[in-house]
């Protein structure tokens, strides 16, 4: 376990206007990714920005157990990588912690050697569901040798001889299957295949094109993606800067529209557009975001964002925009509080299997603090309270869930009592900055 087994409570308490500038961490999508693509393709690669939290440390643990050389310089990550098809067998099992990117995608990225991998994690990442990244591998001949009951963790991976192409079809809007199967497809003979029917975040394709992979993608009329991989090819090293992963930026740009009198600035937020329903929706409920200095930053679209208090109102989330904020829910339901009518969010059926049941941890943390919310299988409505009259005073089970752990203390932030949450140790997994970063700006949490 990474965690300590005492629980670090934390208590947030209504705040004055919260002012100032803020960097949020890099990405942590583009930060896995770095690692990986880095450890895998020739020569040097040179990273800045990344997101130094516990998960994409895992992942880099990962690369160097299979061969890559990663060392941190001053502000640079400096990696020398195996070359395609060249990773080792690693000696020991790969321990991804809390990691479900990582994990996942490294099944993909070694599934197809001709070796064998063990991964384990902790108790929140064994709990999690493995198999929609396994089926698609077992078509390419991988075997899964002895994993826990559901194709849970821990789970050892046996690659074949010569692994097989497929054409894949996404059963469900996620990035990381279909980052596995791309993964898989690199050190696979001929052209491996994926559809994807919704589109979800794109950073697999654009950074392995960055990286010299034969990839395509064709759209049909249908907005159905068909994204084709050539195996065996090159990769070679790239200077990578990780712009701030608006995930996390989702926390403090909640505070600023919540707290009364605001007025921040965060910088260098990724603005993908398959990563910004957020923003798109804090806009439509009539906050006041403006988006300054749009910028391209390695293949990637980067902003700054002012932010001001403002008075929200309650808005119908549709299903289709779920894959452009899945981590944004929880946060989006706290400022959903604080808005006047109800807020509907719809499509949530991926809640179900993140770090907690993030849906139902969600709904009992606001009903412990007073909101109005009704919680439906794939749904969640909330019925806000302007000024957050009556709110706060209770104590959230966080379930060792980041996301859950920062939005509850960004309620309180605004709410007419404080907010506890019975945990804040595994906020260092994504955001270790975040206590400071927020205190920098004015907030009252402690």
């Amino acid at each position: 376990m990474s965690h300590q087994a005492v629980p670090q409570p934390a208590v947030a308490r209504k705040s004055k206007s919260l002012s100032g500038t803020a960097r949020v961490p890099g990405d942590k999508s583009i930060s896995h990714r770095s690692f990986m693509f880095g450890g895998l393709a020739s020569g040097e690669t040179r990273i800045t920005g990344l997101l130094e939290g516990e998960d994409v440390m895992r992942t880099g643990d990962a690369m160097k157990a299979m061969g890559a050389h990663i060392e941190k310089r001053g502000p640079e990550w400096i990696i020398k990588g195996t070359g395609n098809g060249a990773l080792l067998q690693a000696e020991a099992p790969l321990d991804f912690g809390n990691a479900g990117t990582g994990s996942r995608l490294t099944m993909g990225l070694v599934g197809t050697y001709d070796m064998e991998t063990t991964f384990i994690g902790d108790a929140s990442l064994s709990g999690r569901p493995m198999g929609r990244v396994l089926d698609p591998l077992r078509q390419m001949g991988v075997q899964v040798l002895n994993a826990s009951p559901g194709d849970r963790m821990p789970l050892t991976l046996r690659g074949p001889r010569q692994a097989a192409p497929i054409s894949y079809r996404v059963p469900m809007a996620s990035a990381q299957v279909k980052s596995a199967v791309l993964l898989a497809g690199l050190n696979t003979p001929g052209i491996t295949t994926v559809i994807e029917p919704v589109m979800t975040r794109d950073h697999t394709e654009k950074m392995l094109k960055g990286f010299g992979a034969n990839i395509e993608v064709q759209t049909d009329e249908q907005g159905v993606r068909h994204i084709f991989i050539e195996g065996q090819g090159k990769l070679t090293g790239q200077v990578i800067a990780v712009p701030g992963d608006p995930s996390s930026a989702g926390f403090p740009l909640v505070a600023a529209l919540i707290v009364p009198g605001s007025d921040i600035t965060i910088e260098n937020v990724l603005m993908n557009p398959t990563r910004t329903g957020l923003i798109t929706t804090l806009i439509e409920m009539g906050g006041s975001i403006e988006i300054l200095n749009r910028r391209n930053a390695g293949g990637e679209d980067v902003a700054d964002l002012r932010v001001r208090g403002s008075e929200l109102k309650g808005v119908k989330v549709p299903a289709e925009r779920a894959p452009s904020m899945i981590d944004e829910y929880p946060v989006l339901a706290v400022a959903a509080c604080f808005a006047e009518g109800e807020t509907l969010m719809q499509g949530l059926e991926e809640l179900r299997v993140k770090e907690s049941d993030r849906l139902a941890a969600v709904a009992r943390g606001l009903e412990a603090n007073g909101a109005d919310c009704t919680e439906g299988e794939t749904t969640l409505s909330v019925r806000g309270t302007p000024g957050g009259k009556g709110l706060g005073g209770g104590t959230v089970k966080t379930h060792l869930d980041h996301r859950i752990a920062m939005s509850f203390l960004i309620m309180g932030l605004a709410s007419e009592k404080p907010v506890t949450i019975d945990d804040q140790a595994m906020i260092a997994t994504s955001f270790p900055e975040f206590m400071g970063l927020m205190a920098d700006l004015g907030a009252e949490i402690e």
